[in-house]
């Protein structure tokens, strides 16, 4: 018998397969560029999924959780033009967006906040999109 998968990770495959196809994202990212954990060698610009903190559902109604997410956009476009446009198109592709759980139910997702900030190598733009989440079993 296999185990029910986790709120957290089903939210992280359809935060996934939702930004994978997001054409105006594309768009910026020049192609297929959302990654779980990025390649050591990825083309810039992209994004990653970064952490996410589960509250457990003993906290909330009916067993539900709440997440707090962050995702990543990497850019070296030499400036935060870029990173805080790549921002945007996330937070356009996921906040209330209706995405499907496998066992759960999405019943809020909402872009909190974005920042843009220099990395410490001094060439590369590093875009921090956080988001909340709330599940409920399906």
């Amino acid at each position: 018998m296999t185990a029910p998968m986790s709120a957290a990770l089903a939210l992280r495959q359809a935060l996934y397969a939702r930004l994978a196809s997001d054409a105006p994202l594309l768009a910026l990212l020049g192609g297929a560029r959302v990654y779980d954990g990025a390649p050591s060698d990825a083309a810039f610009p992209f994004v990653t999924l970064g952490e996410a903190l589960v509250s457990d559902g003993a906290v909330m109604p009916e067993g539900g959780t709440e997440q707090s997410l962050m995702l990543h956009a990497y850019s070296r476009a030499g400036g935060r033009r870029e990173g805080f446009a790549i921002a945007a198109a996330v937070q356009q592709a996921l906040h209330d967006a209706p995405l499907a759980l496998s066992g759960h139910r999405l019943a809020n997702l909402r872009a909190t906040t974005a920042e843009v900030r220099r990395d410490g190598d001094g060439r590369t733009y590093h875009a921090v999109i956080r988001f909340r989440a709330v599940t409920e079993p399906a």
